[in-house]
């Protein structure tokens, strides 16, 4: 099965038109006809059926035919990750945390940030590309990159969890989250949080955990994060 997205789309709608690139790719790409059969997600966890209607690589046109709900996860997962120096290993972060199961990502600039402007637009489609390839009709929320202080201070109903570098004393990540639930981590930038930072953190509900006995770049504690829980709420 082949994916499409369309945030357009909603529980009455009875036909889609593609935009020009995405009638291209639909005509001319994969040679659909009049007649073939698409599925398209809005990414809010709707899967449609849609039966070509037009065929032209200008404009191409289905009518949905039904739709059904994809069952979400039994947990939530947000992570708030510093942005990379190198932009293509957030990027790829972003990919293969989509393919995993993430809900939402926040970028947070943190105090050794050496990144502090994110490409928004480029992030948001490499989400979606990752989600249609994974087959998975749920988007993952991007949120505009924020301070990493004023990120501690939204409130947080979320089990609250910080990986950092310092030797403290943390415990593992698998002994200590909590199944089917809501889970917040923080992972920081190449340079780690700032003892400052961290200890804003502990006051405000955060506990450490450690992801390994290794030390992981940014991206890489990032995907540790996203795999681990995947893999222990199975």
């Amino acid at each position: 099965m082949q994916l499409f997205y369309n945030n357009t789309l909603t529980k009455s709608s009875t036909e889609i038109k593609f935009s020009r690139e995405e009638s291209k790719h639909i005509a001319k790409v994969l040679r659909k006809k009049e007649g073939d059969i698409l599925h398209i997600t809005n990414g809010l966890g709707d899967l449609f059926t849609a039966c070509i209607t037009f065929s032209n690589p200008t404009q191409c046109i289905a009518s949905i035919q039904s739709f059904e709900v994809q069952a979400k996860k039994t947990y939530q997962l947000h992570l708030a990750v510093a942005p990379t120096k190198m932009n293509d290993r957030y990027e790829w972060f972003l990919e293969k945390a989509t393919e995993i199961g993430i809900d939402e990502i926040t970028p947070i600039i943190c105090d050794h940030s050496e990144r502090k402007v994110i490409k928004e637009d480029r992030f948001e489609r490499i989400l979606q590309s990752a989600m249609k390839q994974s087959l998975q009709c749920y988007l993952p929320r991007l949120n505009p990159a924020v301070s990493f202080s004023d990120f501690i201070d939204q409130s947080n109903t979320d089990q609250l969890l910080i990986a950092h570098c310092e030797e403290t004393k943390k415990q593992s990540l698998k002994d200590i989250l909590q199944l089917k639930s809501n889970t917040t981590v923080l992972i920081g930038p190449e340079g780690d949080f700032s003892s400052k930072e961290i200890e804003l953190a502990l006051t405000s509900g955060y506990t450490p955990v450690t992801l390994g006995e290794t030390r992981l770049r940014t991206e890489t504690a990032a995907i540790v994060a996203v795999h681990s829980v995947a893999l222990l709420n199975l």
